[in-house]
């Protein structure tokens, strides 16, 4: 892909581990189209949320997702190439870091048939617990379930 590796997003230079990739494929449908004929803006946000919540069901334990809930405080989505009817996409999202009741996420969207980045966004998640819907501190074995070790550590 161009620009950014999303399959080997930087790690922090004394990280031990790596952020593992997941990817979600998406389809535009007419649906997603707004007046200027391609995918609305908000679009692309529903499709960062969507693939935020794959990762988390496909990387967290049942007692995890029991454990913890999820807000979001903060999107920056930066919209680089418009998206139209029919595209095949592949949302690829990672995590960064964790501090306190805050974990960060990474999305681009791609569009594989050209090899074309059309966004990128960061969005800053607030762990609750799934209990009592008060801020819950990102433990370290969660921090573990969406990493992996570096190569060649």
């Amino acid at each position: 892909m161009a620009e950014h590796a999303p399959d080997s997003p930087a790690p922090q230079a004394e990280s031990l581990v790596t952020p593992v990739v997941y990817e979600l494929p998406l389809k535009v449908t007419e649906d997603d189209i707004d007046a200027r004929g391609h995918a609305n803006n908000v679009v692309y946000l529903r499709w960062v949320q969507e693939a935020a919540t794959a990762h988390w069901r496909a990387g967290a334990t049942a007692r995890q997702q029991e454990d913890y809930a999820w807000v979001v405080a903060r999107h920056e989505i930066d919209y680089l190439a418009s998206a139209l009817a029919g595209d095949d996409l592949v949302a690829r999202t990672w995590v960064g870091e964790a501090a306190g009741a805050r974990f960060e996420r990474f999305v681009e969207i791609w569009r594989p048939q050209d090899d074309r980045l059309l966004a990128r966004a960061r969005s800053v998640w607030v762990a609750l617990d799934g209990r009592t819907g008060r801020p819950r501190r990102v433990d370290s074995d969660l921090q573990r379930r969406f990493h992996a070790p570096r190569a060649g550590v």
